[in-house]
């Protein structure tokens, strides 16, 4: 499978050759889990889907990025393959994105609802303890974050941008909240994809929230990439899983792992701009993470007067490789620069 001496991978697919290039770590991973499907006898069509992945992963390039609503999601495609879906039924908790795939499997690198906790949904914005109402959990009888349908307001070849506004209300009451939310999707390389998430929420009443560990933006990973499935949670210090990045103060967290042969991962980056920045992280070792203050505040908890606003921002980047393989904190310094221009 591997042109000897020349550094370059070809793939026989269909009778159909196509060249890789110099993309090492694509490269060794092909020649890997090729010669693992051919040992075990998994097949051609195994092969063929990891291919597929692959490839889509080596032209991003010149990817072509599209976003399409369908029903009660938008669905976001790179070069025709679902990357993630923004999820906005009127029946859910809250809104959220899954599956959010990685760049080498195609396959979510979060999952859509995992025990402990089933409630985590993949990539989402939620809060407890709010007003005495819980827009976290299961169960809309105290609380729901609902959208009033998102547009699509850019669809370009290589940006697709999302804005929504969601309520935040208790059945037949007035909403407490509405929020303002733009999500703005590139691909930057073949090993990259990046969901920039920023929100404004303002208060319809006085708000006041209780010290609660069910807080903002939130990522629950496959429990497979998880640190008790022997995945890597990682802050900007160093830190490493739950027993290094619990309660710290960090711009980043990166959590990574291996499935099918392949090392995908996810880094949630805190915006300078940020009250409480840099955040404390709610972290856990069976795979969620958060940058969040609110489970360290005081017992005078956090409020706002109504008609005051909170805003947030906060970059996802889906990565193939480990932290250093991903570059995620060069890719943090260079947003960090970006958005302070």
């Amino acid at each position: 499978m591997n042109g000897k001496g020349t550094g370059r991978t070809q793939l026989y697919v269909s009778k159909q050759t196509f060249t890789i290039g110099e993309n090492t770590m694509i490269r060794d991973c092909i020649d890997n889990r090729a010669a693992v499907y051919q040992k075990k006898g998994l097949g051609i069509f195994l092969l063929i889907m990891f291919l597929t992945a692959a490839l889509n992963s080596i032209t991003a390039d010149c990817a072509q990025l599209t976003a399409e609503m369908q029903d009660d999601m938008i669905i976001v495609r790179i070069d025709g393959l679902t990357f993630t879906c923004y999820r906005y039924s009127a029946g859910q908790k809250y809104p959220y994105f899954y599956p959010v795939n990685g760049p080498l499997s195609g396959v979510s690198v979060t999952t859509e609802s995992s025990l402990p906790y089933p409630h985590h949904r993949s990539l989402f914005f939620g809060l407890d303890r709010v007003n005495g109402g819980n827009y976290w959990q299961e169960g809309n009888d105290r609380g729901q974050i609902i959208s009033k349908g998102p547009r699509i307001v850019e669809n370009g070849s290589d940006t697709v941008v999302i804005s929504d506004e969601c309520v935040w209300k208790q059945p037949d009451e007035e909403p407490i909240i509405i929020d303002k939310r733009t999500i703005i999707i590139t691909v930057p390389s073949g090993s990259l994809r990046i969901v920039d998430f920023s929100i404004t929420l303002t208060a319809q009443v006085d708000i006041h929230v209780e010290k609660s560990n069910h807080s903002l933006f939130s990522a629950r990973m496959d429990e497979r990439l998880s640190v008790l499935k022997g995945g890597t949670l990682v802050n900007a210090s160093g830190g490493k899983n739950q027993d290094g990045t619990l309660g710290k103060k960090s711009a980043w967290c990166d959590y990574y792992g291996s499935r099918f042969g392949f090392i995908e991962g996810l880094a949630i980056f805190d915006a300078p701009g940020n009250l409480w920045y840099p955040s404390p992280w709610l972290t856990r070792d069976y795979g969620f993470f958060s940058p969040t203050p609110m489970n360290w505040l005081d017992e005078k908890g956090f409020s706002l007067k109504k008609g005051e606003s909170l805003e947030l921002q906060y970059r996802v980047v889906v990565h193939a490789g480990d932290t250093e393989q991903g570059g995620i904190e060069k890719l943090f310094e260079e947003w960090t620069m970006s958005i302070e221009k």
